[in-house]
């Protein structure tokens, strides 16, 4: 019967031992960031990200996508708001993309971390024309 509850004991130090430790947990921005940027990058009628210049430049320097370009992310101790810079597809219905992004964006980032996404904001910087679609555009005859 000592064993049994010397076990019990040690089971329930355990727990608790699990439970502080992850409240120490901190995670970057940057990576909140990413993993909202793969999320946004899987949406279809998004032809990009809008980014800053700096975002740019890593990509051509290092020769990898930046998949946290077009993303500013603020972490309030357990919640954190997203704002997304994005540039859509023409012809796509910005809001049925926007609304994709809110929800893959929440989802990915709540379940990846564990943080509350309180606010998604989708911003839309531009559209993007295909060349196929410039020609056609250009090559329609005039009435």
């Amino acid at each position: 019967m000592e064993e049994e509850n010397i076990e019990e004991i040690k089971t329930e130090e355990q727990v608790e031992n699990v439970e502080t430790a992850s409240e120490g947990i901190q995670i970057a921005d940057d990576v909140v960031s990413i993993i909202a940027g793969k999320a946004v990058s899987e949406v279809n009628g998004v032809a990009g990200m809008a980014g800053g210049f700096a975002g740019g430049i890593t990509e051509v320097l290092s020769g990898k996508k930046n998949l946290s370009k077009g993303i500013k992310v603020d972490i309030v101790e357990k919640d954190v708001k997203v704002d997304v810079n994005i540039i859509v597809e023409y012809g796509i219905r910005i809001p049925d993309v926007a609304f994709e992004i809110q929800n893959r964006v929440k989802k990915a980032v709540e379940t990846m971390t564990g943080l509350k996404v309180s606010n998604v904001n989708v911003h839309v910087q531009g559209v993007s024309i295909s060349e196929e679609k410039e020609e056609n555009i250009e090559n329609k005859p005039e009435e």
